[in-house]
């Protein structure tokens, strides 16, 4: 164990906690308040966050997508310019805090924004960024990283800076009463697999890491379980506690990570428009068997540790087969059935997208080749 951590964003955590951000957004700072298709409007979280933000100077830019693209951002960002601004707050899901992140940084920087997703340009300074979290799920409201999509050619994007990690997150469980329960599920499934990918790969011999990443695997399956009698604040608040804790940092410093199934689900996403959290139930159990071996030890450990299964030699199997059940008892889908085309002609496009975008060994033991990933396709489609 190696590492050097730092996670400075400041976390306001419960009820009524919106109207903190007027103390943590400085009153001269000409604030742009980014948000996605007006839900915030109808669940009053627009309102306290006008109110709080009554003393501040202030616009606004709606219509980011679920899965923001550069195209929509971009506008984003010549308003930022433009206007002067100052301070960025989302106020949305993990698909408008990616979003801010990426106009906070190309707001700073005067060449074409894609070149930042494309690693082109190295991110180094961005306005000041804050959180009003609604959807609990990708864990983007206290960590550096961003996935954005360019819809004109079908290509999903990673980047990851410090300059981008916000400043504050404002996290009120209230929030998740007017979900709807896709998104919910979505959120549950998205910080499963946050925690898998940092924790199925291969023996540590960190202690903390790997008890709290079974931890967290643990209290996602009691959520899954508590799901029909979810109207409750004990519910909301350990499951957007839970999706934050997932990809802090903190359970990936010093132990290898995997993101296969990340990087296999973003081309299913760009693609099929298959939504982000269900391309990983899709994705992963087929990649769990095709890397069986390279895995076994940890899904062994999995099966003892979270879901209590006796020691066996089939133990590993086992193991991804209680994943599976655990998505399928939110009624998450483990292949994918609905696309367009041939299935060959789909899993070829997919793969050559994997191509083109360098992703050509994936996994912590970079041994899953185009191969590999062709392998894991065939299984996952149906």
């Amino acid at each position: 164990m190696e590492f050097s951590y730092l996670n400075p964003t400041q976390i306001h955590f419960g009820k009524n906690q919106i109207q903190s951000i007027a103390q943590d957004i400085p009153r001269e700072k000409k604030v742009l308040v980014i948000y996605g298709g007006g839900s915030i409007k109808k669940n009053g979280v627009y309102q306290q966050v006008s109110t709080a933000l009554a003393n501040h100077h202030w616009l606004e830019f709606s219509g980011v997508e679920a899965n923001p693209t550069v195209e929509t951002l971009d506008r984003a960002v010549a308003v930022a310019k433009q206007q002067n601004v100052q301070y960025i707050l989302a106020v949305g899901g993990g698909s408008v805090i990616d979003g801010a992140k990426y106009v906070a940084a190309a707001a700073m920087y005067s060449g074409v924004g894609w070149d930042i997703l494309l690693g082109t340009h190295a991110v180094s300074q961005a306005l000041p960024l804050g959180v009003v979290l609604t959807l609990p799920a990708t864990g983007s409201e206290s960590n550096a990283g961003s996935v954005i999509t360019k819809a004109a050619s079908n290509q999903k994007l990673f980047f990851s800076s410090p300059a981008v990690r916000p400043k504050f997150a404002v996290m009120d469980p209230d929030v998740m009463k007017s979900l709807p329960e896709q998104q919910l599920i979505n959120g549950i499934v998205d910080a499963w697999v946050h925690v898998c990918e940092q924790y199925i790969t291969r023996p540590t011999a960190a202690l903390v890491q790997d008890g709290y990443a079974e931890t967290l695997l643990k209290s996602l399956i009691i959520l899954a379980k508590q799901y029909p009698d979810r109207d409750n604040d004990a519910w909301r608040a350990n499951l957007m506690w839970t999706a934050n804790q997932a990809l802090n940092g903190l359970i990936g410093l010093g132990v290898p990570q995997d993101w296969a199934t990340h990087m296999i689900g973003h081309e299913l996403t760009a693609l099929h428009g298959v939504d982000h959290g269900r391309s990983l139930a899709i994705i992963q159990p087929a990649l769990l068997r095709n890397q069986l071996e390279a895995k076994r030890e940890k899904l062994e450990q999995m099966g003892i540790n979270v879901f209590g299964l006796p020691k066996s030699v089939d133990l590993a199997e086992k193991a991804v087969s209680e994943i599976e059940s655990f998505y399928h008892s939110l009624n998450v889908a483990t292949t994918l059935n609905q696309y367009q085309g041939e299935k060959s002609a789909v899993i070829a496009t997919i793969v050559e997208q994997l191509q083109a975008h360098g992703r050509l060994e994936l996994g912590e033991n970079q041994a899953i080749t185009l191969l590999h990933s062709q392998q894991i396709l065939e299984r996952a489609i149906a």
